[in-house]
């Protein structure tokens, strides 16, 4: 999954040693330039590499969007491409994909143009406690234990070894993307209880901006979404150093980052 695709996307993915031949959905904030026009080489380069599978791409107004970038060229490319729109309006919380392991949701955000956050949690996930099986019944890592996860119980050594008397809950992690957006009560709902949200501080407190948000805005957002970690981005061409920034977010909000090129983030 791809959040946003501003230009350079594809050589930075490269440079990160990414096979971006494995991205099969890209999740749009809006449509400003700076975080789709990366889209248009990256679809060529699919193409030239023979990429047959389906990309799914979502956005407010997904539809209209993929079709005109299409049109900017003769002939499009050699696999279907899927937009997917995504509600922009209101304060609801939108599921927009479920698996047995994760689901993305969005919600609408407050810019110049319509636009949207996304959060991507992973699903909680039942364990089985080896130690404590081992302990209890002398049940040991192999096959059985694959079953016991899928059965709910197993009969081991004559006893009944019942999932719920040996596992335990791992809570699945969840990350949060405001895009671009002034502060709204929205970026709370989709990050509420994140263990990482990526948030926009594109200028310093003193900048009257009206469509984004400052690096005040950005404490505050994590603060009320009850987040573990703030991982601030897009900041204005004007700041070069972006220190003095991430020291007056931590003032509000402790755990905050400033994002930097080829950054991970180990949740």
């Amino acid at each position: 999954m791809l959040f946003d695709c501003g230009e350079g996307t594809q050589k930075q993915l490269m440079k990160a040693k990414l096979n971006f031949m494995k991205i099969k959905r890209i999740f749009i904030t809006h449509w400003h330039a700076d975080h789709w026009a990366g889209m248009i080489g990256l679809l060529l380069t699919m193409n030239l590499e023979g990429r047959k599978e389906p990309l799914y791409i979502y956005g407010p107004e997904a539809s209209r969007f993929v079709r005109d970038i299409m049109d900017l060229g003769y002939w499009g490319v050699g696999f279907r491409l899927v937009p997917k729109d995504v509600p922009y309006e209101g304060d609801d919380v939108t599921k927009l994909l479920s698996t047995k392991d994760y689901e993305v949701t969005s919600a609408p955000m407050k810019h110049s143009v319509p636009a949207v956050g996304y959060a991507l949690r992973e699903k909680d996930r039942v364990n089985v406690d080896i130690g404590k099986a081992e302990k209890l019944f002398g049940l040991k890592e192999g096959p059985l234990v694959g079953k016991l996860k899928e059965k709910g119980e197993v009969t081991f050594g004559g006893k009944r070894v019942r999932l719920k008397d040996v596992s335990y809950v791992k809570k699945g992690t969840k990350f949060a993307y405001t895009g671009d957006t002034m502060s709204c009560a929205n970026i709370a709902l989709l990050a509420e209880s994140a263990d990482v949200l990526v948030h926009e501080a594109t200028f310093d407190d003193d900048v009257e901006e009206e469509m984004h948000s400052s690096v005040s805005d950005a404490a505050k957002a994590a603060k009320a979404a009850g987040v573990k970690k703030l991982v601030m981005t897009h900041f204005s061409r004007r700041y070069l150093d972006v220190s003095e920034l991430e020291k007056k977010a931590r003032k509000t909000f402790r755990n905050t980052v400033a994002a930097s090129d080829m950054m991970r983030i180990t949740v």
